[in-house]
């Protein structure tokens, strides 16, 4: 079976070079990974102490980052390397300031893992969430490099539970510790018969907590908003937007909404701005405008929803109309609001936990959307009893970069 498994590692190589002559994001990771050993040779000498954390994409990287930052602080003389799966990663965090020396991950063959091991020399190596590479993993066990997992989820379909999946469980002995979300991840690692397996908890609460310490202000929010209600709509798509737009069409004057699309294409915002009747304005056109006249802020860029979460009443986090589903609720609970989701939140912990509890309400149709924020916005004891839920939700789940660190420095 690993000979299947490094035999397909080679022709996903070769397809994917074909595919990258007519997609742009997989030239994006073809061509990336075509200098990443000249710039570790430029840039890590055998003398250097290293330690490096691989994520597979944005939202990996950010869960792992509370820990990244505390190695940094821990370990001021190593150098810090991080690595990507995807081009969504890389691209926007290829000149982040935690690491010394950030890269694409070379595909999994034993040439680039055994290269790659021997350019970085790690004195320690972090995965996150659900990384498994296996010709990696058996270079990092071979070297004895302590190796550990953060925030790790383990499901039923994952390879490790199949019965072919031998080859696959055989490269977890890679693993010092596994420090994972769950007790049913934890019951699902030990029935494998590993038992250095750590609940420690999602470092993302960490993280998204730690947002509470910057300074979220921005001045042509505050005066958009102007005191008044305000529905923070994030990441939303095309089937999220068709219910919003019927809801504030038909909202209250003193009502204002923010809307951070998922995809900021030209061809995609007119869409959306064709179906608001509201008075609409767009992030691109703010300027020497008086923003507080406006219903609508359509925000045309990447990279401020977090701050913007700062100054909403409600918050519609979108994607739970479509696959895999939502994106992060956990930036808007950290500022203490009730958030509103679509029905496709089955594969996220956080959201099954939060809506049992009550600070997260899913809603399938636009009359459940329209009960659930009218009553939000008519019933303060209502709407500040979901907002206590989902900030106490926040600080309750906090604390697992301290588990981990305690036990890998």
């Amino acid at each position: 079976m690993l000979f299947l498994y490094n035999l397909a590692i080679h022709i996903a190589g070769f397809f994917l070079r074909i595919i990258s002559l007519f997609s742009p994001k997989i030239k994006l990771f073809v061509e990336g990974r075509k200098s990443v050993f000249s710039t570790l040779k430029e840039k890590i000498q055998p003398e250097d102490k290293t330690i490096w954390f691989h994520s597979a994409s944005l939202g990996e990287h950010e869960q792992g980052l509370p820990v990244i930052e505390k190695i940094k602080e821990k370990y001021p003389s190593h150098k810090i390397i991080v690595t990507f799966f995807s081009p969504s990663g890389y691209e926007v965090r290829k000149n982040n300031t935690v690491a010394d020396v950030t890269i694409y991950l070379p595909l999994d063959t034993k040439s680039n893992a055994k290269k790659f091991i021997k350019l970085v020399h790690p004195e320690k190596a972090f995965f996150i969430k659900y990384e498994f590479w296996l010709n990696y993993l058996k270079e990092l066990e071979d070297h004895k490099t302590p190796t550990y997992l953060i925030s790790g989820i383990f499901r039923d379909n994952q390879m490790f539970f199949k019965w072919y999946g031998g080859f696959y469980r055989n490269a977890l002995k890679a693993f010092t510790y596994f420090f994972v979300q769950n007790e049913k991840s934890k019951e699902k690692v030990e029935s494998l018969g590993f038992k250095n397996v750590i609940v420690s908890g999602d470092t993302r609460f960490d993280r998204v907590n730690a947002i509470l310490e910057r300074d979220n202000r921005l001045d042509y929010i505050e005066n958009f908003k102007n005191n008044k209600q305000t529905i923070v709509i994030g990441s939303s798509w095309p089937k999220d937007e068709a219910l919003l737009a019927e809801y504030i069409n038909q909202a209250p004057e003193n009502v204002k909404f923010i809307i951070a699309p998922h995809n900021i294409k030209p061809d995609q915002i007119t869409d959306l701005q064709s179906k608001i009747t509201k008075s609409t304005i767009l992030f691109s056109e703010k300027e020497n405008k008086d923003l507080s006249g406006y219903n609508v802020f359509i925000i045309d860029i990447v990279g401020i929803l977090t701050k913007i979460y700062s100054y909403g009443t409600i918050a519609y986090v979108g994607g739970g109309f479509g696959n895999p589903g939502i994106h992060n609720i956990l930036e808007p609970a950290t500022f203490g609001m009730p958030i509103v989701i679509g029905p496709n939140y089955s594969n996220f912990a956080e959201a099954i936990a939060l809506v049992k509890i009550g600070g997260c309400i899913p809603i399938s149709t636009s009359s459940e959307l329209k009960e659930i924020f009218d009553n939000l916005l008519k019933d303060k004891n209502f709407l500040e009893e979901k907002s206590e839920i989902s900030r106490s939700f926040i600080q309750t789940n906090k604390g697992a970069t301290e588990t981990i660190i305690k036990l890998v420095v």
